[in-house]
């Protein structure tokens, strides 16, 4: 499998430029489009589609933090929600417990204000701990602490997602 970073031409690190991963996806989505390679071989039109299928998987992964982060951590042999890795700071823990039951009285009360509330409360945590990561991995290179922030972050997202999809079903 071929590196995602070196795949899109990109540094591998966590600071990346989204333009350019755009940009760099969108090339190769279109030199392995299927219309390119009508008169292709089968060899060829198999090769065009594997490419594509890697940029899809690569953009997806890149594009998203958490998913960047965990991959980072990945290519260096380090599986950021490993069932031995689970150990979060206590702080953090509460922080967790607190939004999770803020998101459930908000469900409840089909709290539209308070749901978008907690999404810009999470959206800014998880911003901060972004802004984090881009000196744990490209400056101090503290993988331990890159995991730890990893995992925080990849908690973040699944709630987010829990209060989008709150959010959907009241509306």
């Amino acid at each position: 499998m071929q590196n995602y970073f070196s795949l899109l031409h990109l540094t591998q690190q966590f600071a990346i430029d989204i333009k350019a991963l755009e940009s760099n996806y969108r090339k190769i989505q279109s030199a392995s489009h299927p219309d390119r390679f009508v008169s292709a071989s089968p060899a060829e039109k198999l090769q065009s589609m594997q490419l594509a299928t890697s940029a899809n998987e690569a953009y997806s992964v890149l594009k998203n933090p958490a998913g960047r982060a965990k991959y980072l951590l990945e290519l260096r042999g380090i599986n950021a929600i490993a069932e031995t890795n689970t150990a979060m700071p206590a702080d953090f823990l509460m922080q967790q417990m607190a939004w999770r039951e803020r998101l459930e009285e908000a469900k409840a009360a089909k709290d539209l204000a308070d749901l978008e509330a907690l999404a810009s409360e999470m959206q800014a945590e998880a911003k901060a701990i972004q802004d984090e990561l881009i000196d744990l991995f490209d400056v101090t290179k503290n993988l331990a602490k890159a995991t730890d922030e990893t995992r925080k972050l990849i908690f973040i997202d699944k709630v987010c997602a829990d209060i989008h999809h709150a959010i959907e079903q009241i509306e």
